[in-house]
């Protein structure tokens, strides 16, 4: 009676299984895992075991529920100390970016492809979000400065709440349409609301789990992501951007003192894998190979137009408006040529833009299916360019932080009763911390080295014990001197025991041309 059943769960598991050690395989070879999930999805579909699905509407719905859990992973691993600064310039590429790069890729689509009106925006529109999934994953394995970093992860877990309204609004009825202000209005309404729905369920949240004593810690990761999801429904009731209700709700949420956060972490990210695991696998199912042939030209056409014209040309404009007019210049703002020309270089796009082309497809929009294989196949080219050559890319614009990024690795575990976190600290090759003696890191009160793994072995240091490359430190500090002392360990990494006399504070600043 439940034969059905056996063979979907048979299925279902050795996918499952076989994309989980594809993540190994991706790694070693440094292809991103979504290619390869999107393969294993089209070896099932029709060209490979032959399974036939074309339910445009159904994998619109389940790709919204995979994005809300990655957008909410995104939200809930973010740091406000590091998001903080590159606020303005994220929200600036979020919204006028996409505006900017909806424009340049519709013209360009509609005169070199001759395309309608309606269908060319549609092609800007669907391709201006950056993907939260293929960002998160492969900006976190690069060793750059973190204002980067929080820059495109802030981007791409925000602007996909601009894109799916602009994506819905284009899909529709042109006749039916209000006027231009109507819908402008409409759409800075459902972002503010979207917005304060987010924080006020998040700040709800995090008093809640505070104080809820719940009599089992496996409770914590399942509430915590259920108020994600609660952010999420709240904005879609209230006619507001559920996508940024969930970041934002997710941010207030990872960024307060709440029980057992590592589980909660833990519990997300492995949820946000499935997901995306499961997102991409129904993709690649269905998307037909037999048609993919003639979406080739139309795909390279956007592909160029969106990496070469409209992407530099967003990230210029977001970064000058970015500015404040009077004051001082906060550094997370200023953006240079070099790192502008990374910035326009690392906005990947991976599920989303197939996710966001399944709305006109599933609403009958003319040209809708010629859309999604375009987007389909962009998606495989130029994620492939892209993600493989970010490294590269960052060392020939000397954006990269060698002795940096990869040390001040924080586990943000927290020691519950001690109301601490547990940082983990490696020592580059490039590092000034090598050769310094603990006493000399000078870390603030409240912040102590317990252990130092050399040559895979630990030991407790003592004062006099100096840092060697390789070495591995596992600092524990108090939430009060957390910040102060990763702030030290940034200083002493880049200028060495005499960082304060150099007057290196550690702060994240600029470096050339950034």
């Amino acid at each position: 009676m439940t034969g059905g059943l056996d063979y979907g769960l048979l299925i279902g598991a050795s996918v499952l299984l076989v994309a989980v050690a594809a993540v190994r395989l991706s790694t070693r070879l440094g292809l991103p895992s979504l290619l390869v999930y999107l393969a294993i999805g089209m070896l099932l579909g029709e060209a490979g075991l032959g399974i036939r699905f074309d339910d445009a509407e159904l994998t619109r719905t389940l790709g919204f529920c995979a994005l809300i859990v990655i957008i909410a992973e995104g939200g809930l691993t973010a740091r406000w100390t590091t998001l903080r600064p590159v606020l303005g310039l994220s929200v600036s590429l979020a919204t006028v970016g996409v505006v900017v790069s909806i424009v340049v890729v519709g013209v360009a689509v509609h005169l070199l492809l001759g395309l309608g009106w309606q269908l060319a925006l549609l092609y800007g529109a669907v391709l201006s979000s950056t993907d939260a999934a293929a960002v998160f994953a492969t900006l976190r394995r690069l060793r750059l400065p973190a204002r980067l970093v929080a820059t495109l992860e802030a981007e791409s877990g925000m602007n996909d709440a601009p894109v799916v309204l602009l994506v819905v609004l284009l899909s529709a009825d042109l006749s039916t349409m209000h006027p231009w202000y109507y819908e402008v209005g409409i759409v800075t309404y459902e972002l503010l609301a979207g917005a304060a729905i987010g924080f006020a369920v998040g700040s709800a949240g995090r008093w809640l789990l505070r104080h809820a004593a719940l009599p089992s810690a496996g409770l914590y990761p399942i509430a915590a992501v259920g108020l994600t999801v609660l952010a999420y429904a709240g904005g879609a009731v209230a006619h507001a951007s559920g996508f940024l209700a969930v970041y934002v709700a997710g941010v207030v949420l990872g960024n307060g003192r709440v029980p057992h956060r590592r589980a909660i972490l833990g519990f997300a990210d492995g949820l946000a894998w499935v997901a995306q695991i499961g997102l991409f696998v129904l993709l690649g199912l269905l998307a037909s190979p037999r048609r993919l042939d003639e979406a080739l030209v139309p795909a390279l056409v956007a592909g160029v137009a969106l990496v070469l014209l409209a992407r530099p040309l967003s990230v210029v404009i977001s970064a000058v408006l970015a500015r404040p007019v009077r004051g001082p210049r906060r550094p997370g703002n200023r953006v240079g040529w070099r790192g502008s020309a990374f910035l326009s270089w690392a906005g990947l796009r991976g599920a989303v833009p197939i996710v966001l082309a399944t709305i006109p497809l599933s609403a009958g929009t003319p040209g809708a299916r010629g859309l999604f294989d375009a987007v389909f196949v962009l998606v495989i080219i130029f994620t492939l360019l892209q993600a493989s050559t970010l490294g590269p890319a960052a060392r020939l614009l000397r954006v990269t932080a060698p002795g940096e990024a990869a040390e001040v690795h924080v586990e943000t575990a927290p020691l519950e009763r001690m109301n601490a976190d547990l940082l983990q600290v490696d020592v580059a090759e490039q590092s000034r911390l090598a050769g310094v003696y603990v006493d000399e890191l000078r870390l603030p009160k409240g912040a102590s080295v317990t252990l130092v793994v050399r040559d895979g072995s630990g030991f407790v240091p003592g004062l006099d014990t100096r840092l060697r490359t390789g070495d591995s430190l596992l600092i524990v500090a108090t939430a009060a001197a957390r910040d102060e002392a990763e702030r030290r360990l940034r200083a002493v990494s880049r200028r060495g025991r005499l960082a304060r006399w150099f007057g290196e504070e550690g702060a994240d600043q600029p470096s050339s041309g950034i």
